[in-house]
């Protein structure tokens, strides 16, 4: 008979308690809220185009890019639409590199870059939102969008949706998909909604 109290005995707890260990780290790292872990990808220049096309742009706008790495789109849309800019970002390196890109573009005085939690950043005054986050952190914005945003202002993003709120145009450029959405009056998860004034002409015309 083996002697659970000696040396294989000992053995065995060992490797149960290991074994015990990696499992629990494994369930810890499944628990963590990683909706802010977003590594530094840049959008192509044919995509920030398609992008900045879909959102309507108009004198006057307000554009804020969250998460605007080295600010790409912040300064396409200063140079090529002559609106102002805001790129919200958590990485100095490329805040400093997106300031010296606004720099090298002369649109200093039309951008701004800030280093802010994009979850926390005002969206009352954007007329223009642009993303190129992940399925997550969308899905996380919705909310605050659909609060705060008013209707008839666009949200672009590359790659990745919103879930239930159906976009106004999806389309691909360079095999990578790019969303266009109108903050609508009202929302209905999975429904897609008119646009303001769509609703009051069709019950018009509907009444004639």
């Amino acid at each position: 008979m083996l002697d659970h109290g000696g040396p294989v005995g000992v053995a065995s707890k060992m490797k149960a308690f290991s074994l015990f260990a990696v499992l629990a780290s494994l369930l810890l790292v499944s628990c963590v809220d990683d909706s802010q872990d977003i590594h530094y990808i840049p959008t192509p220049p044919a995509v920030v185009d398609e992008m900045l096309r879909l959102a309507e742009i108009e004198d006057g706008d307000l554009l804020v890019d969250l998460g605007s790495g080295d600010g790409r789109i912040v300064i396409a849309a200063a140079r090529d639409y002559g609106i102002r800019a805001i790129g919200v970002e958590i990485d100095d390196a490329l805040l400093e590199r997106a300031r010296e890109n606004a720099r090298t573009a002369e649109v200093s005085d039309l951008v701004e870059f800030r280093k802010q939690d994009m979850f926390e950043t005002d969206l009352r005054e954007v007329d223009v939102l642009a993303l190129y986050l992940g399925s997550t952190q969308n899905l996380r914005l919705r909310p605050r969008i659909m609060d705060q945003m008013e209707p008839g202002s666009r949200v672009v993003s590359h790659a990745f949706a919103m879930g239930g709120w159906s976009p106004d145009v999806e389309t691909k450029v360079e095999n990578r998909k790019v969303f266009k959405w109108t903050v609508p009056e009202f929302f209905l998860d999975g429904f897609s909604s008119p646009a303001p004034g769509e609703a009051n002409a069709s019950d018009e015309a509907s009444s004639d």
